[in-house]
């Protein structure tokens, strides 16, 4: 009788297997592909088409397109095993209530699908809570999780206490700032303090920032601590130094606008620099006390700013050309409504 049970479970795995992969096949799966799912997902062999039918449905459902399904289950086979109404509804309808517009949770589900995967009690819930500890508003804690759906599966203990810890290392522990921070860059938390945030704060303080400074720069862009030294701050680094900046001018760059440090030198440093000097006749050293300078783009904003006034042989600082609106602009320097100019 035993060995008769053994037999008739062989047999309906079998044939389950065996229906998955004339569904896999009519969603379009190479089985390649196919076969890497049921890899990934054993479950997938003892689910029925039925099931695996119902579930892809309903994803398309709630607004995922149909030609993002295949990656999407491709990522995550496990959501094709998953019940329906027991698990998936459930945390669709909790994420809802995080959302604020239709389609935030189906973007959320695309960019990470395992967050379907994951209990509402057991890690939703407390992730809320750690979230609300640090002063974030409930909206803002929804805006973060359906714009970082990766936070879910994270450890509170080891993981996000970790970055919260490295953070107020660097004395953000005053009015909230640390909430404020991770709710302007909420993929910091996925980042490894030591591999990392750390090298990039000691990077930071080794060319001349102040622990203010630094301070300063990780609540005016905090996705600075999270890129890679080597590979973008140190180039750039060495590129403002070969251009001719000292130390406390670079320093005053990158407190006034940290993406300096991570801009394109070929596609965007580079070629302000090279208008502001040789077609503008500034020196270099002026964008110190503008460095948003390097915010604006040169063909939308600081050409066609420049071309306008130049015949007018007016004084005028690079805060005086950029730092307005297109009307304070025109009123600022006498010109005619008339001219077309793009903000």
């Amino acid at each position: 009788m035993l060995m008769c049970y053994f037999s008739n479970m062989e047999k309906s795995s079998s044939h389950n297997s065996g229906s998955m992969m004339w569904f896999f096949k009519d969603k379009g799966f190479d089985d390649n592909s196919v076969q890497g799912m049921f890899r990934k997902c054993r479950r997938l062999e003892g689910v029925h088409q039925e099931r695996a039918s119902e579930n892809w449905d309903y994803l398309r459902s709630i607004g995922i397109e149909e030609r993002k399904l295949p990656s999407i289950v491709s990522k995550c086979p496990k959501i094709l095993a998953l019940d329906l109404y027991d698990k998936i509804v459930p945390t669709v309808e909790c994420l809802r209530t995080l959302g604020t517009k239709p389609h935030e949770v189906a973007s959320a589900i695309a960019k990470f699908p395992h967050i379907l995967s994951n209990s509402v009690e057991e890690k939703l819930c407390p992730l809320l809570a750690f979230f609300q500890t640090l002063g974030i508003p409930e909206k803002q804690i929804g805006k973060m999780i359906l714009l970082n759906p990766r936070l879910i599966s994270y450890s509170i203990e080891t993981k996000l206490t970790e970055i919260v810890n490295f953070l107020v290392s660097l004395g953000l522990n005053k009015d909230g700032i640390i909430g404020k921070v991770i709710v302007k860059d909420p993929y910091i938390m996925g980042y490894s303090v030591e591999k990392r945030l750390r090298p990039t704060s000691q990077f930071l303080t080794s060319i001349g920032l102040s622990e203010g400074d630094l301070q300063v720069v990780a609540m005016k862009f905090p996705a600075i601590l999270s890129r890679d030294v080597n590979k973008l701050l140190v180039p750039n680094y060495a590129y403002l130094k070969k251009r001719g900046f000292q130390d406390r001018q670079i320093v005053d760059l990158v407190v006034g606008f940290p993406p300096i440090l991570i801009k394109s030198i070929q596609n965007s440093l580079e070629p302000r620099i090279k208008f502001l000097v040789d077609v503008m006749g500034r020196p270099v050293d002026e964008v110190v006390d503008y460095p948003c300078f390097f915010r604006h783009g040169l063909r939308r904003r600081i050409e066609p700013r420049y071309k306008l006034i130049k015949e007018k042989s007016l004084n005028f600082s690079l805060s005086d050309l950029l730092n307005c609106n297109k009307k304070k602009f025109f009123m600022r320097f006498g010109l005619l409504e008339g001219h077309a100019l793009s903000n």
